[in-house]
């Protein structure tokens, strides 16, 4: 079942696009309550078939350009996970995020978190001359029904 993240990214979302210059668009705004509502990892023709549902009108050329505006903000982080396909998803302003896993034979995509990746990277900005503003990170490999496996193997 879909769900709404929250007020505050579509509020941010707002405050950003008006600071930047941008106008309120209807097609816009229904573009952005999609990707609020279908939160993570959610590609083009997912947010297109959403809005269908939803009686929306919004055709897929200005969902592509709504997204690109939003990641050229910042707004949503895109993802590529193989074949041409882009997933998005919201960028929370408090930098909040997670990283994703990807079945190269079926395409599911599985959210993690982890500190000690985190940890990883951030000493790894030691050893760098880069500044590192951001980063992400996607593996690629089978899930378990793909893979053949009934069950994840035990740790």
């Amino acid at each position: 079942m879909a769900r709404t993240m929250s007020q505050s990214w579509t509020a941010h979302t707002a405050r950003t696009l008006a600071a930047a210059g941008h106008r309120s668009s209807s097609a816009r705004e229904e573009v952005i309550a999609a990707v609020d509502t279908l939160g993570c990892s959610v590609t083009a023709r997912e947010i297109a078939d959403h809005l269908a549902r939803q009686g929306s009108g919004v055709g897929q050329a200005s969902i592509y350009r709504a997204l690109e505006l939003l990641e050229r903000l910042q707004l949503v982080k895109r993802f590529d996970v193989g074949e041409g396909i882009a997933r998005y998803e919201p960028a929370l302003a408090s930098g909040k995020h997670h990283h994703h896993i990807v079945c190269s034979a079926c395409g599911t995509v599985e959210r993690f978190e982890d500190d000690a990746l985190e940890r990883a990277i951030e000493q790894l900005s030691g050893h760098t001359r880069f500044v590192i503003a951001a980063h992400d990170v996607t593996l690629h490999g089978e899930c378990p029904a793909c893979a053949g496996q009934t069950s994840r193997p035990a740790d």
